[in-house]
């Protein structure tokens, strides 16, 4: 998932998760507190209506007994003034938060909490002047708020009586408190919880990621490039970790490739001085002998200069072989492809193998197993070189009397096979995957004899990859080896 996707997401747990857990939560707690007032007051409500209007509700809780004594004054008045209602009515109010007051003319005659009347006294209206204004209810406010009913009755001699239901406010109804508090700690544990999961998932899914990439570009910066990278999503900052793991890899690659560069450089250095201070050696040798008149006959003089002419010859091939690798290897070879007849070709280098290798008494046989009209995609001249390279490399390691060197050409559908196959000296299974190494020889002695810098089959691998074919060998140790490579066919 893309970073911009989480984001949304984000954006949108932050909204719906907490209002809609705060609405579950608030709706429990509410549900659970109205079945509790019900309980206790035995008053049923709407929930949004106890929390809008909780006056009302405390003003609902005594409204039965209200009614009662209302119905009293107007149909038997003589029954409010019976203390003993007066003990029962008072009993039923103290288990609502309430209490019941009766004065007559400016005195009170009964009282069912003096404390309480004590703080309202002075504010309890005058015989006939109270005005209704909350549901058959006056509402005193100030520090101690109470909700006040009163009902205007005459007493039997004719005294001004007012019997007052008094509600202490400060009580508000405990489950309405209980509701305030628990859906204040409803929404801080909703909101915690709530950021708790976005912090633990944009961690896990962002930071945690970035962290992983900050201990690898560590261990890159010591040096460490085997330290890999696993990508753990598919987001950007998953593919910046696969770019980071390529990177990586690639910059190892770079490094293992320039330390054996510079192993090969080593080598080649060592190599080349080799095979160059042995014709030198041997170039001095014979010019001072030249010099000191060693050579004093006609014939020994030119035995001596033609031994050098080889030498030096010898030489320049070296150095023109180096100088070929070197331009292949960096990729500067300027490559002519065109369509080649595949017979034509093979049997112009077949002739001239035929004449180059009757005289060393070793036999060339040719196999065409294509048809006459097939071509293949090559550089005529670079071809040339690969086959020169394969039948020089094994004229060199001929051991038999009597040296054969097979050439069969074989149909691989896309591609054309050749096989060049000797019955050399062959190579051992240790060695076989190393031949086509640059700088590689199986003669660790590098005898004049078999002479080469190990460059002719490293150039011949080189140059039939650049023909978009492959190349491999096949060998048994005393009986001959085998080099294969295709060719692609021309559409």
């Amino acid at each position: 998932m893309k970073v911009k996707y989480k984001l949304i997401i984000a954006f949108l747990i932050m909204i719906a998760m907490p209002v809609g857990l705060i609405s579950i939560t608030a709706g429990t707690i509410l549900r659970y507190q109205m079945d509790s007032i019900h309980a206790s007051y035995d008053v049923d409500a709407k929930t949004i209506h106890v929390i809008t209007n909780p006056i009302h509700i405390l003003n609902r809780i005594t409204r039965g007994i209200y009614n009662e004594i209302k119905l009293y004054s107007l149909n038997l008045p003589e029954k409010l003034s019976d203390f003993d209602y007066y003990k029962e009515l008072d009993a039923q109010l103290k288990t609502k938060h309430s209490f019941l007051a009766v004065r007559k003319n400016k005195e009170f005659i009964y009282v069912g909490n003096e404390e309480k009347l004590a703080m309202i006294r002075e504010l309890l209206p005058e015989y006939g002047t109270g005005s209704i204004e909350i549901d058959g209810g006056i509402y005193l406010g100030g520090r101690n708020p109470f909700l006040v009913k009163l009902q205007d009755f005459l007493f039997k001699d004719g005294s001004l009586g007012t019997v007052f239901v008094i509600t202490d406010l400060n009580i508000l109804v405990p489950q309405i408190r209980a509701v305030a508090i628990q859906s204040v700690i409803s929404f801080i544990i909703i909101l915690f919880f709530t950021a708790s999961l976005l912090i633990f998932w944009i961690y896990r899914s962002i930071l945690k990621p970035l962290n992983i990439l900050r201990v690898a570009t560590n261990h890159l910066t010591e040096g460490d490039l085997n330290y890999s990278v696993t990508s753990i999503s598919k987001d950007e900052i998953g593919q910046l970790c696969d770019d980071f793991e390529n990177m990586r890899m690639r910059l190892k690659k770079l490094i293992e490739d320039r330390i054996q560069y510079e192993e090969d450089i080593k080598e080649l250095i060592s190599n080349i001085s080799h095979d160059l201070k042995t014709p030198l050696t041997a170039i001095k040798g014979y010019s001072e002998g030249l010099m000191d008149g060693v050579a004093d006959t006609k014939e020994k003089q030119e035995k001596y200069l033609k031994t050098i002419y080889m030498k030096a010859n010898d030489m320049s091939v070296l150095v023109d072989e180096l100088a070929y690798y070197a331009q292949i290897d960096c990729d500067t070879m300027p490559y002519s492809f065109t369509g080649l007849n595949l017979a034509e070709y093979f049997e112009d280098c077949v002739e001239d193998l035929h004449l180059e290798l009757e005289v060393r008494n070793i036999k060339v046989n040719y196999e065409n197993l294509v048809a006459s009209d097939v071509k293949v995609v090559a550089d005529a001249e670079q071809l040339k070189r690969v086959i020169h390279n394969i039948i020089g490399n094994s004229v060199k390691y001929l051991d038999k009397p009597e040296g054969i060197i097979q050439i069969r050409i074989k149909d691989k559908d896309e591609y054309v096979q050749v096989d060049i196959e000797d019955n050399g000296s062959g190579i051992s299974d240790k060695e076989l995957p190393f031949i086509f190494d640059r700088f590689y020889r199986a003669d660790t002695s590098r005898s004049t004899k078999t002479g080469g810098s190990g460059l002719g089959l490293a150039i011949a691998k080189k140059v039939i990859e650049d023909h978009f074919g492959e190349i491999w060998a096949s060998s048994k140790k005393g009986e001959g080896t085998t080099i294969s490579f295709t060719l692609k066919k021309a559409l």
